[in-house]
Protein backbone atom coordinates (compact mmCIF):
# COMPACT_ATOMS: atom_id res chain seq x y z
CA UNK A 1 0.00 0.00 0.00
CA UNK A 2 2.83 2.37 1.00
CA UNK A 3 4.75 1.64 -2.19
CA UNK A 4 1.61 2.18 -4.28
CA UNK A 5 0.99 5.48 -2.50
CA UNK A 6 4.55 6.64 -3.28
CA UNK A 7 4.18 5.63 -6.94
CA UNK A 8 0.86 7.48 -7.13
CA UNK A 9 2.43 10.58 -5.58
CA UNK A 10 5.37 10.52 -8.03
CA UNK A 11 3.02 9.95 -10.97
CA UNK A 12 0.82 12.83 -9.83
CA UNK A 13 3.86 15.16 -9.62
CA UNK A 14 4.99 14.13 -13.12
CA UNK A 15 1.52 14.69 -14.59
CA UNK A 16 1.23 18.10 -12.88
CA UNK A 17 4.71 19.11 -14.08
CA UNK A 18 3.78 18.24 -17.67
CA UNK A 19 0.50 20.16 -17.22
CA UNK A 20 2.33 23.29 -16.01
CA UNK A 21 4.82 23.03 -18.89
CA UNK A 22 2.01 22.57 -21.43
CA UNK A 23 0.03 25.55 -20.07
CA UNK A 24 3.13 27.78 -20.17
CA UNK A 25 4.08 26.69 -23.71
CA UNK A 26 0.51 27.25 -24.92
CA UNK A 27 0.19 30.73 -23.37
CA UNK A 28 3.69 31.84 -24.41
CA UNK A 29 3.02 30.56 -27.92
CA UNK A 30 -0.36 32.36 -27.98
CA UNK A 31 1.00 35.72 -26.79
CA UNK A 32 3.84 35.70 -29.34
CA UNK A 33 1.58 34.79 -32.28
CA UNK A 34 -1.16 37.18 -31.08
CA UNK A 35 1.31 40.09 -30.81
CA UNK A 36 2.62 39.28 -34.28
CA UNK A 37 -0.95 39.23 -35.64
CA UNK A 38 -1.77 42.64 -34.14
CA UNK A 39 1.47 44.41 -35.10
CA UNK A 40 2.16 42.93 -38.56
CA UNK A 41 1.14 45.24 -41.41
CA UNK A 42 -0.01 42.24 -43.48
CA UNK A 43 -2.37 40.97 -40.75
CA UNK A 44 -4.30 43.17 -38.28
CA UNK A 45 -2.11 46.10 -39.34
CA UNK A 46 -1.81 48.00 -36.07
CA UNK A 47 1.93 48.85 -35.92
CA UNK A 48 2.01 50.61 -32.54
CA UNK A 49 4.24 48.50 -30.25
CA UNK A 50 4.56 51.13 -27.49
CA UNK A 51 0.78 51.52 -27.26
CA UNK A 52 0.29 47.74 -27.23
CA UNK A 53 2.86 47.37 -24.44
CA UNK A 54 1.18 50.17 -22.46
CA UNK A 55 -2.21 48.43 -22.83
CA UNK A 56 -0.64 45.24 -21.45
CA UNK A 57 1.03 47.08 -18.55
CA UNK A 58 -2.17 49.01 -17.68
CA UNK A 59 -4.23 45.82 -17.60
CA UNK A 60 -1.59 43.82 -15.69
CA UNK A 61 -0.90 46.52 -13.09
CA UNK A 62 -4.62 47.06 -12.50
CA UNK A 63 -5.33 43.34 -12.11
CA UNK A 64 -2.23 42.83 -9.93
CA UNK A 65 -3.39 45.69 -7.67
CA UNK A 66 -6.81 44.02 -7.28
CA UNK A 67 -5.25 40.62 -6.50
CA UNK A 68 -2.77 42.06 -3.98
CA UNK A 69 -4.75 44.85 -2.29
CA UNK A 70 -8.43 43.90 -2.70
CA UNK A 71 -8.54 40.08 -2.69
CA UNK A 72 -5.21 39.79 -0.82
CA UNK A 73 -4.34 36.60 -2.70
CA UNK A 74 -0.65 37.55 -2.58
CA UNK A 75 1.18 39.36 0.21
CA UNK A 76 2.97 42.56 -0.88
CA UNK A 77 6.70 42.79 -0.19
CA UNK A 78 7.89 45.15 2.52
CA UNK A 79 9.68 47.82 0.49
CA UNK A 80 10.80 51.34 1.37
CA UNK A 81 10.59 54.30 -1.01
CA UNK A 82 14.39 54.41 -1.28
CA UNK A 83 14.59 50.71 -2.11
CA UNK A 84 11.86 51.08 -4.74
CA UNK A 85 13.68 53.96 -6.44
CA UNK A 86 17.13 52.35 -6.28
CA UNK A 87 16.09 48.79 -7.18
CA UNK A 88 12.67 48.54 -8.84
CA UNK A 89 12.87 51.68 -11.00
CA UNK A 90 16.02 50.57 -12.94
CA UNK A 91 14.48 47.12 -13.45
CA UNK A 92 11.23 48.71 -14.63
CA UNK A 93 13.11 50.92 -17.09
CA UNK A 94 14.93 47.93 -18.59
CA UNK A 95 11.72 45.88 -18.73
CA UNK A 96 9.88 48.64 -20.59
CA UNK A 97 12.70 48.91 -23.16
CA UNK A 98 12.86 45.12 -23.55
CA UNK A 99 9.09 44.84 -24.19
CA UNK A 100 9.01 47.88 -26.48
CA UNK A 101 11.87 46.68 -28.69
CA UNK A 102 10.82 43.03 -28.76
CA UNK A 103 7.27 43.96 -29.79
CA UNK A 104 8.64 46.37 -32.40
CA UNK A 105 10.68 43.56 -33.96
CA UNK A 106 7.46 41.73 -34.96
CA UNK A 107 6.77 44.48 -37.49
CA UNK A 108 10.00 43.76 -39.37
CA UNK A 109 10.92 40.10 -38.76
CA UNK A 110 9.25 36.71 -39.02
CA UNK A 111 8.26 34.81 -35.86
CA UNK A 112 10.67 32.00 -36.74
CA UNK A 113 13.69 34.29 -37.16
CA UNK A 114 12.90 36.15 -33.92
CA UNK A 115 12.96 32.83 -32.02
CA UNK A 116 16.35 32.07 -33.57
CA UNK A 117 17.72 35.43 -32.43
CA UNK A 118 16.33 34.83 -28.92
CA UNK A 119 18.70 31.86 -28.66
CA UNK A 120 21.36 34.49 -27.84
CA UNK A 121 19.76 35.10 -24.42
CA UNK A 122 22.12 32.73 -22.50
CA UNK A 123 25.08 34.44 -24.23
CA UNK A 124 23.85 37.89 -23.16
CA UNK A 125 23.03 36.81 -19.59
CA UNK A 126 26.41 35.08 -19.10
CA UNK A 127 28.40 37.99 -20.62
CA UNK A 128 26.62 40.61 -18.49
CA UNK A 129 26.92 38.39 -15.37
CA UNK A 130 30.69 38.19 -15.93
CA UNK A 131 30.78 41.98 -16.48
CA UNK A 132 28.97 42.59 -13.16
CA UNK A 133 31.09 39.87 -11.45
CA UNK A 134 28.07 37.67 -10.71
CA UNK A 135 29.64 34.81 -12.70
CA UNK A 136 33.29 33.84 -13.03
CA UNK A 137 34.81 33.69 -16.50
CA UNK A 138 35.23 30.11 -17.69
CA UNK A 139 36.85 29.26 -21.02
CA UNK A 140 34.62 26.20 -21.46
CA UNK A 141 31.43 28.22 -20.91
CA UNK A 142 32.58 31.05 -23.17
CA UNK A 143 33.41 28.54 -25.92
CA UNK A 144 29.84 27.25 -25.66
CA UNK A 145 28.52 30.85 -25.82
CA UNK A 146 30.56 31.42 -28.98
CA UNK A 147 29.09 28.26 -30.55
CA UNK A 148 25.56 29.58 -29.86
CA UNK A 149 26.51 32.95 -31.39
CA UNK A 150 28.02 31.20 -34.42
CA UNK A 151 24.82 29.21 -34.94
CA UNK A 152 22.66 32.36 -34.74
CA UNK A 153 25.02 34.10 -37.22
CA UNK A 154 24.51 31.22 -39.69
CA UNK A 155 20.73 31.43 -39.20
CA UNK A 156 20.87 35.20 -39.85
CA UNK A 157 22.96 34.64 -42.98
CA UNK A 158 20.31 32.23 -44.29
CA UNK A 159 17.32 34.48 -43.47
CA UNK A 160 15.28 35.09 -46.63
CA UNK A 161 13.68 38.33 -45.38
CA UNK A 162 16.56 39.82 -43.41
CA UNK A 163 15.86 43.31 -42.05
CA UNK A 164 18.74 45.13 -40.34
CA UNK A 165 16.51 47.43 -38.27
CA UNK A 166 14.42 44.49 -37.07
CA UNK A 167 17.59 42.60 -36.04
CA UNK A 168 18.90 45.67 -34.15
CA UNK A 169 15.58 45.96 -32.31
CA UNK A 170 15.49 42.28 -31.34
CA UNK A 171 19.14 42.14 -30.26
CA UNK A 172 18.60 45.31 -28.20
CA UNK A 173 15.58 43.65 -26.57
CA UNK A 174 17.73 40.61 -25.70
CA UNK A 175 20.44 42.85 -24.23
CA UNK A 176 17.96 44.85 -22.11
CA UNK A 177 16.20 41.69 -20.88
CA UNK A 178 19.50 40.00 -19.99
CA UNK A 179 20.62 43.11 -18.07
CA UNK A 180 17.26 43.16 -16.26
CA UNK A 181 17.65 39.52 -15.18
CA UNK A 182 21.16 40.16 -13.85
CA UNK A 183 20.07 43.35 -12.04
CA UNK A 184 17.22 41.42 -10.36
CA UNK A 185 19.93 39.24 -8.77
CA UNK A 186 22.07 42.23 -7.80
CA UNK A 187 19.39 44.70 -6.66
CA UNK A 188 16.69 42.41 -5.24
CA UNK A 189 17.69 38.77 -4.69
CA UNK A 190 20.98 39.69 -2.96
CA UNK A 191 18.94 41.81 -0.50
CA UNK A 192 16.62 38.90 0.30
CA UNK A 193 13.70 40.28 -1.75
CA UNK A 194 11.90 37.78 -3.98
CA UNK A 195 9.06 38.80 -6.28
CA UNK A 196 6.66 36.34 -7.89
CA UNK A 197 5.07 37.37 -11.23
CA UNK A 198 2.04 38.98 -9.53
CA UNK A 199 4.06 41.10 -7.09
CA UNK A 200 6.53 41.83 -9.92
CA UNK A 201 3.68 43.27 -12.00
CA UNK A 202 2.31 45.09 -8.95
CA UNK A 203 5.60 46.94 -8.43
CA UNK A 204 7.15 47.00 -11.92
CA UNK A 205 4.20 47.49 -14.32
CA UNK A 206 3.28 51.03 -13.13
CA UNK A 207 6.95 51.96 -13.42
CA UNK A 208 7.00 50.62 -17.01
CA UNK A 209 3.93 52.72 -17.85
CA UNK A 210 5.71 55.90 -16.73
CA UNK A 211 8.84 55.12 -18.77
CA UNK A 212 6.81 54.19 -21.87
CA UNK A 213 4.64 57.30 -21.67
CA UNK A 214 7.43 59.66 -22.83
CA UNK A 215 8.39 57.83 -26.07
CA UNK A 216 4.67 57.16 -26.69
CA UNK A 217 3.86 60.89 -26.58
CA UNK A 218 6.70 61.65 -28.99
CA UNK A 219 6.46 58.69 -31.40
CA UNK A 220 2.99 57.09 -31.52
CA UNK A 221 0.48 59.49 -29.97
CA UNK A 222 0.72 62.06 -32.83
CA UNK A 223 0.06 59.31 -35.42
CA UNK A 224 -2.87 57.87 -33.44
CA UNK A 225 -4.28 61.37 -33.00
CA UNK A 226 -4.13 61.99 -36.77
CA UNK A 227 -5.71 58.60 -37.58
CA UNK A 228 -9.47 59.17 -37.73
CA UNK A 229 -10.10 55.50 -38.57
CA UNK A 230 -8.69 54.23 -35.26
CA UNK A 231 -11.08 52.71 -32.74
CA UNK A 232 -10.20 50.65 -29.67
CA UNK A 233 -11.07 47.03 -30.39
CA UNK A 234 -12.06 45.74 -26.94
CA UNK A 235 -12.21 42.11 -28.08
CA UNK A 236 -8.74 42.05 -29.65
CA UNK A 237 -6.87 44.11 -27.05
CA UNK A 238 -8.87 42.70 -24.13
CA UNK A 239 -8.17 39.05 -24.97
CA UNK A 240 -4.56 39.89 -25.84
CA UNK A 241 -4.08 41.52 -22.41
CA UNK A 242 -5.74 38.58 -20.63
CA UNK A 243 -3.32 36.22 -22.40
CA UNK A 244 -0.35 38.39 -21.37
CA UNK A 245 -1.45 38.36 -17.71
CA UNK A 246 -2.22 34.63 -17.80
CA UNK A 247 1.30 34.03 -19.13
CA UNK A 248 2.74 35.72 -16.03
CA UNK A 249 0.63 33.45 -13.81
CA UNK A 250 1.81 30.43 -15.82
CA UNK A 251 5.44 31.48 -15.21
CA UNK A 252 4.66 31.65 -11.47
CA UNK A 253 3.18 28.14 -11.55
CA UNK A 254 5.91 26.63 -13.72
CA UNK A 255 8.89 28.04 -11.80
CA UNK A 256 7.20 27.66 -8.41
CA UNK A 257 6.11 24.05 -8.91
CA UNK A 258 9.08 22.86 -11.00
CA UNK A 259 12.17 25.04 -11.58
CA UNK A 260 13.60 27.84 -13.72
CA UNK A 261 15.61 25.18 -15.55
CA UNK A 262 12.39 23.39 -16.53
CA UNK A 263 11.16 26.65 -18.04
CA UNK A 264 14.40 27.00 -20.02
CA UNK A 265 14.03 23.48 -21.44
CA UNK A 266 10.34 24.08 -22.17
CA UNK A 267 11.36 27.31 -23.90
CA UNK A 268 13.49 25.34 -26.37
CA UNK A 269 10.50 23.11 -27.21
CA UNK A 270 8.29 26.20 -27.61
CA UNK A 271 10.81 27.81 -30.00
CA UNK A 272 10.78 24.76 -32.30
CA UNK A 273 6.97 24.73 -32.25
CA UNK A 274 6.89 28.43 -33.16
CA UNK A 275 9.34 27.92 -35.99
CA UNK A 276 7.17 25.10 -37.35
CA UNK A 277 4.00 27.19 -36.94
CA UNK A 278 5.60 30.21 -38.58
CA UNK A 279 6.61 28.06 -41.57
CA UNK A 280 3.43 26.00 -42.01
CA UNK A 281 0.65 28.40 -40.93
CA UNK A 282 1.94 31.98 -41.28
CA UNK A 283 3.86 30.88 -44.39
CA UNK A 284 7.12 32.54 -43.38
CA UNK A 285 10.13 31.39 -45.38
CA UNK A 286 12.40 29.08 -43.39
CA UNK A 287 15.54 28.04 -45.30
CA UNK A 288 17.82 25.04 -44.74
CA UNK A 289 20.60 27.46 -43.72
CA UNK A 290 18.20 28.93 -41.11
CA UNK A 291 17.57 25.48 -39.67
CA UNK A 292 21.26 24.51 -39.80
CA UNK A 293 22.26 27.66 -37.93
CA UNK A 294 19.52 27.33 -35.35
CA UNK A 295 20.41 23.63 -34.97
CA UNK A 296 23.97 24.62 -33.98
CA UNK A 297 22.62 27.26 -31.57
CA UNK A 298 20.10 24.74 -30.21
CA UNK A 299 22.89 22.28 -29.34
CA UNK A 300 24.76 25.05 -27.55
CA UNK A 301 21.67 26.09 -25.57
CA UNK A 302 20.95 22.44 -24.70
CA UNK A 303 24.50 21.99 -23.42
CA UNK A 304 24.15 25.23 -21.42
CA UNK A 305 20.97 23.87 -19.78
CA UNK A 306 22.75 20.57 -19.10
CA UNK A 307 25.56 22.41 -17.28
CA UNK A 308 22.96 24.36 -15.28
CA UNK A 309 21.28 21.06 -14.36
CA UNK A 310 24.60 19.60 -13.21
CA UNK A 311 25.35 22.66 -11.09
CA UNK A 312 21.86 22.55 -9.57
CA UNK A 313 22.04 18.83 -8.69
CA UNK A 314 25.53 19.29 -7.24
CA UNK A 315 24.25 22.15 -5.06
CA UNK A 316 21.30 20.05 -3.88
CA UNK A 317 23.62 17.14 -3.08
CA UNK A 318 25.83 19.44 -0.97
CA UNK A 319 22.78 20.67 0.94
CA UNK A 320 21.82 17.06 1.75
CA UNK A 321 25.36 16.09 2.75
CA UNK A 322 25.85 19.08 5.05
CA UNK A 323 23.06 18.20 7.55
CA UNK A 324 24.21 14.57 7.53
CA UNK A 325 27.78 15.66 8.37
CA UNK A 326 26.48 17.89 11.17
CA UNK A 327 24.42 14.99 12.57
CA UNK A 328 27.47 12.67 12.45
CA UNK A 329 29.56 15.31 14.26
CA UNK A 330 26.93 15.60 17.00
CA UNK A 331 26.79 11.82 17.44
CA UNK A 332 30.58 11.69 17.61
CA UNK A 333 30.63 14.41 20.26
CA UNK A 334 27.99 12.56 22.28
CA UNK A 335 29.96 9.29 22.09
CA UNK A 336 33.20 11.00 23.09
CA UNK A 337 31.39 12.75 25.93
CA UNK A 338 29.89 9.47 27.21
CA UNK A 339 33.25 7.73 26.86
CA UNK A 340 34.99 10.43 28.91
CA UNK A 341 32.23 10.23 31.53
CA UNK A 342 32.60 6.48 31.79
CA UNK A 343 36.40 6.79 32.12
CA UNK A 344 35.98 9.29 34.95
CA UNK A 345 33.57 6.90 36.71
CA UNK A 346 36.04 4.01 36.37
CA UNK A 347 38.89 6.15 37.78
CA UNK A 348 36.69 7.25 40.63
Amino acid sequence: MGKGGVNESVLRKIVLSYAYVSIWIFLSFTVIVYNKYILDKKMYNWPFPITLTMIHMSFCSGLAFILVRVFKLVEPVSMSKELYISSVVPIGALYSLSLWFSNSAYIYLSVSFIQMLKALMPVAVYSISVMFKKESFKTKTMANMLSISFGVAIAAYGEAKFDSWGVILQLSAVAFEATRLVLIQILLTSKGITLNPITSLYYVAPCCLVFLFFPWVLVEFPILKESSSFHFDWLIFGTNSVCAFALNLAVFLLVGKTSALTMNVAGVVKDWLLIGFSWRVIRDTVTMVNLLGYGVAFLGVTYYNYLKFQAMTSKEAQKKVQPADEEDAKLLEEREGSAVGKKDDDEA
